[in-house]
């Protein structure tokens, strides 16, 4: 066997045990690009030798996806199958674990009516409603991956030879994912360790807020009563851990949702559904978006944000610190999976439950009486760098350094 198949053998082997974590008895559903069969028949493979009962793929094809924007009636976009909502909440009823090879083009929409593209992104979400919730409260096991595609690569390896370009694009997916490895279980299970212990210094802060300071940025965000960091993975409404995003190198929690003033720069591009966005700037006040621009792509923001009430408001707080494995290779991947995990990052949109006491199992009524946001959509945007200073809050007043120079000063 070469070198690159025992390494593709060992990173669907990975995704099985760590990411979805595939039970006996229990149905998968993988959601793949037509580029990523190789790796997605492996997966297959792998999940019925961990006793999977069915495994069903779910095919996707980017071209055809174009096609639809280029040729469908014009007042179709705001149409999505029930039955395909109804199917996804089924699976999840019955305990499915979901796998998605996630790796859109960059580029996909380039030239599209960015109306059509927001028209259709709502009309999912709102269909889905339900299905999200057992997504966002982990109640089921899912979690996102990444393998290259033409179109992506091509994006993300501009200044090397075509023919080099998928190639590098492994070497950057195993190197992150730990594949390289002599047990990349092991050493996941190593790295969510560490990640626990971040997660854990945090929680026992207990910071009433947070100060960003970086060029561009000065930005207070409180913190609500109960809020949890969380990091690695976590258990679902079973018990079993699963990680939702491989790579990752991030904790996370939930701000007060009307608790944030002031403005944020971005420092990454954002791919929001295959429009790139460059250079953001928010101002919050009282929690909402006030004010916003980007250097390219504003129309998108303005898209995203009149999703419905609760775009305009944060759902999430992550901290990366900028000494870490992705933020090394000193690449743009225009794929939040993966730059979100080079960089301290904002969530506009939803709050995840999970990241406050009790908060599971709450109506959206009851997350927004505990300081939560609630949307329809959830969308990360990086914000860390090298330059990037966070200060905490404690309750009694005391300010503490918690970042310096994009780093842990904990």
């Amino acid at each position: 066997m070469k070198d690159f198949e025992l390494m593709l053998e060992k990173y669907a082997d990975l995704v099985v045990k760590v990411g979805v974590n595939v039970q006996p008895g229990q149905v998968l559903m993988i959601h793949s690009p037509l580029e990523t069969a190789e790796l997605t028949r492996l997966i297959v493979g792998k999940a019925y030798e961990a006793g999977a009962k069915y495994v069903m793929v779910d095919w996707d094809d980017e071209a055809v996806t174009r096609i639809r924007y280029e040729k469908a009636p014009a007042d179709s976009f705001g149409y999505y199958p029930q039955w395909h909502a109804d199917m996804l909440e089924g699976f999840a009823e019955e305990g499915g674990a979901i796998l998605h090879i996630k790796v859109p083009d960059p580029e996909l929409f380039r030239g599209i009516d960015s109306a059509k593209v927001s028209t259709a992104v709502k009309a999912a979400a709102i269909a889905r409603k339900k299905y999200q919730n057992y997504t966002r409260s982990s109640k089921i096991s899912w979690s996102l991956i990444k393998a290259p595609t033409r179109a992506w690569v091509d994006k993300v390896f501009a200044d090397l030879p075509r023919e080099d370009r998928i190639d590098a694009m492994w070497e950057a997916v195993f190197q992150m994912n730990r594949v390289g490895t002599e047990d990349p279980v092991a050493a996941w299970r190593e790295h969510i360790a560490q990640l626990k212990q971040s997660q854990d210094r945090m929680n026992a802060k207990r910071y009433k807020s947070l100060h960003y300071r970086a060029p561009g940025t000065d930005l207070h965000v409180e913190l609500p009563e109960g809020h949890l960091w969380r990091g690695g993975g976590g258990e679902n409404g079973s018990g079993v851990y699963f990680v939702a995003n491989m790579p990752t190198e991030e904790i996370y929690t939930m701000p007060n949702r009307t608790g944030i003033n002031g403005t944020v720069t971005s420092t990454l591009p954002l791919n929001l559904n295959g429009r790139l966005v460059d250079g953001i700037t928010f101002t919050f006040t009282d929690g909402k978006v006030t004010a916003y621009d980007a250097v390219s792509g504003r129309e998108h923001l303005t898209s995203l944000l009149e999703t419905d009430e609760g775009a305009s408001y944060l759902g999430e707080v992550a901290l990366v610190q900028h000494d870490s494995p992705i933020s090394r290779l000193n690449r743009v991947f225009y794929n939040t999976g993966i730059d979100e995990n080079a960089s301290c990052h904002f969530a506009l949109g939803s709050a995840y439950p999970v990241n406050i006491e009790g908060g599971v199992g709450l109506s959206s009524e009851e997350l927004l009486e505990r300081g939560a946001n609630v949307s329809l959509t959830h969308v990360d945007f990086m914000i860390g760098s090298a330059e990037l200073d966070i200060d905490g809050e404690l309750a009694d007043g005391t300010i503490e350094p918690v970042f310096r120079k994009g780093n842990w000063v904990l």
